[in-house]
């Protein structure tokens, strides 16, 4: 569907992107993953038609950007990170509006209007002004927008940027729906684990340069997956169990969490995976589940940014108070520090000063 090759551009002398290599098949929901100022923007600009590479080409479909606008507009849809609504116009005026823009009239563009509400979920806000609407509503707003020529390739850029968690619920949910029903979509975010957990591949890019491109299985085998924790889950003996893995030469750190969860980082591949776990069974540990952890996005997204790693904790004796320590279970090792759609609110003793 999109085949983007050696795609450079320079800003002056700044080089925006540098020798962009990608392929997304169609009916993908491709995430693309970089810091501010990585290329994603400029890429997507560049594959819509908003903007010019200096050099490289780009083909959607087998046709190449450029050379048959108007075929391309009726194949892409655009949802930029920044968007203007027109002020006092409704939901459903707004939408037929564009409708009408796309040579779609009378009663086809009403039913059309009325289905594309239906799907982002705004039939109760038709008649509302664009302008009144919450920053979600806007944002859903605008993808049923990019949705009226019905497009095969979609772009969205940060479009769960300000929004509260339900309102990206929705919006994924959405996404998840519209990748169903075959459209290509190909979606930058820094909001990483609800890529992971929606996108069926990835692109990370770093300073203009395409780092690395596939399923999350390929990357996290790229990046090393075995240097990642086992998580341990036992019924009962932890402390037992946190003596044995310290005994054992292949055992780098131990750390017992909460509910009979322990993570060790052991040294080796499968084969020592599978004989720890002799090892435990032999010793009568009763063992409830037993497997590596997973890379998440983030963690995979900082090593190759050059972030930092694992870092081994020292090593404690095992107290018995230490299980009671809440810790969530879900988290992978090390945490990463979540990305905050909003900024921090002021403490109690700062809105004392306030007042």
């Amino acid at each position: 569907m999109l085949v983007i090759e050696n795609l450079n551009k320079y800003y002056g002398t700044f080089r925006a992107l540098n020798n962009v290599n990608l392929t997304i098949k169609k009916g993908e929901l491709f995430g693309f993953v970089g810091s501010n100022g990585a290329g994603k923007t400029t890429t997507m600009k560049i594959c819509v038609g908003l903007l010019k590479a200096d050099s490289g080409r780009i083909t959607i479909d087998g046709n190449e950007v450029g050379k048959n606008t108007k075929l391309l507009k009726r194949k892409v849809g655009y949802v930029p990170d920044f968007f203007g609504a027109y002020d006092h116009l409704t939901s459903i005026e707004y939408l037929t509006f564009f409708a009408n823009a796309y040579g779609i009239y009378g009663s086809s563009a009403e039913k059309l209007c009325e289905d594309l509400l239906a799907l982002v979920n705004l039939t109760d806000k038709r008649n509302n002004e664009v302008d009144g609407l919450s920053r979600g509503m806007k944002q859903r707003l605008c993808l049923a927008r990019a949705l009226v020529h019905n497009p095969d390739l979609l772009f969205l850029d940060e479009p769960a940027s300000g929004l509260d968690p339900k309102a990206r619920y929705e919006l994924k949910e959405i996404l998840k729906s519209l990748s169903a029903m075959g459209k290509t979509i190909v979606i930058s975010s820094h909001i990483l684990p609800e890529l992971a957990e929606m996108c069926t591949s990835f692109g990370i890019i770093d300073r203009g340069v395409m780092k690395l491109t596939g399923t999350m299985r390929d990357i996290q085998n790229a990046t090393n997956i075995n240097q990642m924790p086992i998580a341990i889950v036992v019924d009962s003996k932890e402390e037992e169990t946190v003596n044995i893995l310290r005994e054992l030469p292949g055992t780098q750190y131990v750390r017992p969490l909460a509910e009979g969860r322990i993570e060790v980082n052991y040294a080796g591949g499968r084969a020592e995976e599978v004989e720890l776990l002799k090892i435990l069974v032999s010793r009568d540990i009763p063992v409830l589940s037993y497997g590596r952890m997973e890379g998440s996005l983030e963690n995979v997204f900082l090593q190759l940014m050059g972030g930092p790693g694992p870092q081994a904790p020292a090593q404690q004796p095992y107290p018995a108070q230490q299980a009671q320590q809440p810790y969530p279970a879900q988290q992978p090792y090390p945490v990463q520090q979540a990305p905050q759609p909003y900024p921090a609110q002021p403490g109690p003793q700062q809105e004392v000063i306030n007042r």
